[in-house]
C-alpha cells in the first residue's frame, strides 16, 4: 500500500515538473518571440529612417538650382496674338500665343517665334537655343539629344547672349559646351519637370518649321 502511495506520488512529481519545464519553455519561447518581434519593429523603424532620410535628402538635392542656372517666378500666362517684350533672352516664359510650337523633339534649323516657343515651355517643353558662334559638333550633340525626347525642341537664336541656351518655364541655364554635365541635369529636371504649369499638355498639334 505504502509503495503504491509512493509511486503515484513520484508519478504527481514528475508531471508537475514536467509541466514547469513546459511551461518554462513557453516562457522562453514567448520572450524569444517578443524581442524577435522587436528587433524586427526597431530594424524597420531604423531602415524606414534612414530611407526617408536619404529620399528627403535627395529631393533637397534634385530642388537645387544648377550652378549658373536663372530663375523667374510670376511669369504671365495669358494667351496673347501680338509680340511680346519679354524680360529675358531667349524667353523663359511669360504671356504667350495661343498656338504652341511643336516640341516633340522637333529640329528647327532657322529662328522660330518667341511667343510660339513660349507656349511649348508652358508644356513642360526644354528649348535649346545656340547662337552663330556655335561650334557644329555641339549642335549635332545637342540635336541628336533633342530628337530623343519628347516635350524638347531646338532652335538657332542669333543674337542671344550665350553660345548655347537651355531654357525651361522659369528656367534658364547658358553653356559653353555641349559636353557640359549641366546639360543633362537641366534634361533630367526641366522636361515635364516640377516648374511646367501645364503638365501633359500637346506638344503636337501646333506650330510647325
Amino acid at each position: 500500500m505504502g509503495s503504491a502511495k509512493s509511486k503515484a506520488a513520484a508519478r504527481r512529481a514528475r508531471a508537475e515538473e514536467l509541466r514547469r519545464k513546459e511551461a518554462a519553455r513557453e516562457r522562453r519561447n514567448k520572450q524569444l518571440t517578443y524581442l524577435a518581434v522587436a528587433v524586427v519593429v526597431i530594424a524597420t523603424a531604423i531602415g524606414g529612417y534612414f530611407i526617408v532620410d536619404a529620399a528627403q535628402e535627395e529631393e533637397k538635392e534634385a530642388a537645387k538650382p544648377l550652378k549658373g542656372e536663372q530663375s523667374w517666378d510670376d511669369l504671365g500666362r495669358d494667351h496673347v496674338t501680338e509680340d511680346v517684350d519679354y524680360k529675358m533672352t531667349p524667353p523663359a516664359g511669360g504671356d504667350h500665343d495661343p498656338t504652341w510650337q511643336n516640341c516633340n523633339g522637333d529640329v528647327y534649323t532657322e529662328p522660330i517665334r518667341d511667343e510660339n516657343a513660349v507656349h511649348a515651355l508652358e508644356h513642360g517643353t526644354v528649348w535649346v537655343t545656340y547662337a552663330d558662334g556655335a561650334k557644329d559638333a555641339d549642335v549635332k550633340k545637342l540635336t541628336e539629344r533633342v530628337q530623343n525626347t519628347p516635350y524638347t525642341m531646338i532652335s538657332p537664336y542669333p543674337d542671344q547672349p550665350g553660345t548655347l541656351t537651355l531654357t525651361a518655364w522659369g528656367k534658364q541655364l547658358t553653356v559653353k559646351k555641349a559636353s557640359d554635365p549641366r546639360v543633362e541635369k537641366f534634361f533630367e529636371k526641366y522636361v515635364q519637370g516640377p516648374q511646367t504649369p501645364e503638365p501633359g499638355a500637346a506638344c503636337t498639334g501646333g506650330k510647325g518649321a
